[in-house]
């Protein structure tokens, strides 16, 4: 076995925006102070995240480790489900790290499962307990973050930025008022709409 493959999720549950699985890659010898402070992305601080995350781009670029991000839109969650779209977005993300089974083991995080051809574990609360699924989680938090910050412009009504989509009550309160825009998950809203 050559390398070690962390995957989590993040935005599983907001009622807007998609929902990305962070997928990385490393060599079985990497050394972990070559990037200090990863934890769970839920556990640590925004600036401490993106500090995370620039180091990691240095690593990859330096050929040190590598690293994908996947994303699905609302309007797939709704059509399809959220379940699929995570293993759509998995499965695209390990075809992207040209990934040779017999060299890899992979760790995820939670309820995720890879494709049957991968020695796998999953790690329940996996991200606080392994780091390169700490890593997974923090690299596709900080995708997800900046892409919900970046179209607040385009729906200033419901503060994205502040809220990145979950369903605080200023959120909702919008929701109600404005109804509900083309990136929020219909399926997860119809509860509020309905009210």
């Amino acid at each position: 076995m050559k390398w070690i493959v962390g995957i989590d999720e993040a935005g599983r549950g907001p009622l807007a925006g998609p929902v990305t699985v962070g997928l990385v890659k490393i060599p079985v010898n990497f050394d972990w102070e070559l990037i200090l402070g990863v934890n769970d992305s839920k556990k640590i601080s925004e600036k401490k995240r993106d500090e995370v995350f620039k180091r990691a781009l240095e690593l990859q670029t330096q050929g040190l480790l590598e690293y994908t991000v996947k994303s699905v839109s609302a309007e797939s969650i709704d059509q399809k489900g959220i379940v699929p779209g995570i293993k759509r977005a998995l499965a695209a993300g390990l075809t992207d790290l040209q990934l040779d089974p017999a060299e890899v083991f992979i760790k995820l995080d939670g309820s995720l499962k890879a494709p049957e051809l991968y020695s796998q574990e999953t790690i329940i609360k996996g991200d606080s307990k392994e780091q390169v699924i700490g890593l997974a989680s923090i690299m596709a938090k900080v995708t997800r973050d900046k892409y919900m910050t970046e179209i607040a412009a385009q729906f200033p009504e419901y503060d994205f930025a502040q809220h990145k989509g979950y369903g605080t009550k200023a959120h909702i309160e919008a929701l109600k008022v404005h109804g509900p825009c083309s990136i929020h998950r219909l399926s997860y809203c119809k509860n509020i709409l309905t009210v």
